[in-house]
Formats: structure tokens, C-alpha cells, sequence
């Protein structure tokens, strides 16, 4: 599956407070081949706009989206939750529309979360990284129910060496973050992410590993305040980091 074109679509939040995110996914894309490219006119995908009601707005962002990505091969994000509002919310969007529901069908059907394109699409599950730690995985809720992607990052944690992968004895559970819910409902968002800690921390994992950026941001500067002996990472720089540390 070499020589693919692809774009980054870069998250608000990889733009703002994880920039290595985007960094290493460009790095391990290119490493597998691909023809990266980052369109400059991107802007943010629109979700925070639809949650909190904004319709007019949201579909302004998801126009400038499609604009943007409509001559591009694939679109991969570090996000499941951005990959899952394009490729689950867009077409709904534009349902009375005839022409824009048929151009956003079509850009959502190119938009894939990193770990969803790394596995299905260019059937890449050893990226020949090394990392000795013990993880556990929280996969994002958008991640699991609307783009219904479940094993395609665990099946890039198996194939890290001297990684330990330990069981999420609760995959099901929220952390609380929710983008604006966490805003509007602070109180139950918090006491959410401290739920979901505490099952992490009994797994004695050093880290919490996520595809969105959302879900770490929570759970990482909760686990800080309180002193918490777990850090959170990114599964795209796990993976990069982990090609650097083997050599290779």
C-alpha cells in the first residue's frame, strides 16, 4: 500500500497543546510509504459548534472542511472523535442538500482516525517500535460508536516490544471530558475522570494511552493534580517514540 497521498487534518487540540502528535504522525505515515501533505486552509472540524446546538456554524466548518479535503486521496487525524463527527455528522448535515450530502459523503468516506487508516487501510500493525512500559488503553466513546474503531490501536500496541498491554477492565466507561460537557458540567465531569482514573491506577500501568487528544488533556491534568503515578501519551507518539527507540 506504498505511495499513498495523504493530508493531515491537524486537531484544535494537537494544534494548540500537542503539536508532536501531528509531528509523528506524519513521521510513521511517511514511514509507511505514504505522500503526506498539510492543506493550510484547514481550520477546526466543527464539532464543538454542533454539540452545543450551533448549526449555522458547524456547517460553516464543515463546508471549509470539505472544501479543503474534496481533491485529497485520504484524510487522516490523530482524533477519533474529529474522525467520527466527519464521518458520521456531515452527511446528516446536508441531507435536504442534494449536491453538498453528495460531496460530504465523499469526504467522509476518505477521512480516517490514524490508527483505523494504519490498520485497515495500509495493513500496517508492527510499525517496529520498541517501548518498555505497561499501558492501558482508553479508547475515546466517539471512537468506539460512531466510527466503531475498537482493535485497531490495540493490535499497534501488541506489536511494540517490551510493551505490556494491560487489560481495560472497564473499555465501556466515559472519562468525562465530552468537549463542552466538561465546560457546561465541571462537577460530574470531573468526578468522572476521577472514576476513570482510579480503575487505571488499580491496573498499576505507567501510562494511559488515547487516540484523542480530548481524553488525554482530561485525564492527564487530573491525574496531575492530584499526584497520581500514571502519565498519559498519544498512541501516535508512543509509536514514533517507540522507532526511536529501537534503531531503526
Amino acid at each position: 500500500m506504498q505511495g499513498l497521498k495523504v493530508s493531515l487534518f491537524i486537531t484544535c487540540l494537537a494544534d494548540h497543546f500537542y503539536p508532536e502528535v501531528g509531528e509523528a504522525v506524519v513521521h510513521l505515515l511517511r514511514r509507511c510509504g505514504c505522500e503526506v501533505d498539510f492543506p493550510p486552509n484547514q481550520t477546526c472540524c466543527g464539532q464543538p459548534a454542533w454539540n452545543t446546538g450551533l448549526e449555522d456554524e458547524a456547517k460553516a466548518y464543515a463546508r471549509a472542511y470539505i472544501e479543503t479535503f474534496e481533491n485529497s486521496e485520504y484524510v487522516v487525524m490523530p482524533s477519533g472523535s474529529c474522525a467520527g463527527h466527519v464521518r458520521y455528522f456531515y452527511p446528516q448535515m446536508f441531507k435536504d442538500d442534494r449536491e453538498m450530502y453528495r460531496r460530504a459523503c465523499a469526504v467522509a468516506d476518505k477521512t480516517y482516525e490514524f490508527s483505523q487508516f494504519m490498520v485497515n487501510v495500509l495493513k500496517v500493525k508492527d510499525v517496529g517500535a520498541r517501548f518498555p512500559a505497561s499501558v492501558v488503553f482508553h479508547n475515546n466513546c466517539h471512537m468506539q460508536r460512531e466510527l466503531g474503531v475498537k482493535e485497531e490501536p490495540l493490535e499497534l500496541l501488541r506489536h511494540v516490544k517490551d510493551l505490556v498491554l494491560v487489560e481495560n477492565p472497564r473499555y465501556d466507561l466515559c472519562c468525562g471530558f465530552g468537549g463542552a460537557f466538561s465546560v457546561k458540567m465541571p462537577e460530574i465531569s470531573t468526578a468522572m475522570a476521577d472514576e476513570r482514573l482510579g480503575i487505571y491506577v488499580g491496573t498499576q500501568a505507567d501510562m494511559i494511552v488515547s487516540c484523542d487528544g480530548g481524553c488525554l488533556m482530561h485525564m492527564g491534568g487530573r491525574a496531575e493534580r492530584q499526584g497520581l503515578p500514571v502519565k498519559t501519551i498519544h498512541l501516535a507518539t508512543l509509536l514514533w517514540e517507540g522507532v526511536k527507540n529501537s534503531g531503526l
